[in-house]
């Protein structure tokens, strides 16, 4: 099997493409970071003895976005899946700094992995198989005052997915979505924290080890899930006053 990994450079992109090189499939692996990319394909290499073709893309750029699939359309059409661990995110994601990158932070986050789903999609509809894994956050779950951005554009790829699964019913296309908490990452490195973090190499080995399902929508780390459904169930006007009486004291 052939599988695209779309943000493959580090954190759960790279166990991602060590747990499927593990199993002998062939990757293509993008990411804005050549020499990490070139590292990794060197060690899966020695290790795995797998094919790997390795592409530098800034995935805040839908120009070079476009010119990856126009130059590689043949590689493109090989593909038997694409999983999309990108991520992006940046220090005072908040509406009072007048520095804001929002565009930068939803293109990465939102739109880039709009448009690859838009361009893989059809492809894979051709074949009557294939499997688009996506990864979301609970970030989502709320407007916040900080990461508002980055919390805005994961809410909309949760209607992106949900959207890509119903639309996938009568077909054999796989949609797979990862709803994900703090994870051991450079991201969450040095925050105090009330839950642990979660493993990406085992949810790593989740995600390959659930790619021949048809639709799974997952919390990880798995507590999440009950959070999640407590903060959906709670009423705005709730979440607004302790919202406030948190910013008092």
């Amino acid at each position: 099997m052939k599988y695209l990994i779309v943000g493959a450079s580090s954190g759960l992109g790279r166990d991602i493409a060590t747990a499927l090189a593990k199993r002998n499939n062939e990757l293509v692996i993008i990411s804005r970071d050549i020499k990490d990319l070139e590292a990794l394909k060197k060690d899966l290499n020695i290790r795995y003895k797998v094919d790997i073709k390795c592409f530098q893309v800034d995935l805040t750029n839908l120009n070079q976005v476009e010119i990856f699939f126009e130059r590689e359309a043949k590689l493109i059409r090989l593909l038997d899946g694409m999983l999309l661990p990108i991520g992006m995110m940046i220090k005072d994601d908040n509406f009072i700094n007048k520095d804001l990158r929002s565009n930068d932070i939803i293109n990465a986050n939102l739109s880039l992995v709009t448009y690859f789903i838009n361009k893989m999609y059809p492809i894979f509809k051709e074949k009557n198989y294939g499997t688009i894994v996506g990864f979301g956050s609970v970030s989502g779950l709320l407007g916040r005052e900080i990461n508002s951005s980055y919390a805005a554009a994961k809410r909309g790829l949760d209607s992106i997915f949900e959207s890509l699964a119903i639309t996938s019913l009568t077909n054999k296309i796989n949609i797979q979505y990862y709803i994900l908490g703090y994870l051991n990452t450079n991201l969450s490195e040095g925050k105090k924290l009330v839950l642990p973090k979660g493993s990406t190499e085992i949810l790593a080995e989740k995600v390959i080890n659930n790619l021949d399902k048809k639709h799974i929508k997952i919390y990880y780390p798995f507590w999440w899930r009950l959070i999640s459904l407590i903060i959906l169930l709670t009423p705005f006007s709730i979440i607004k006053f302790f919202s406030k009486f948190k910013k008092k004291y």
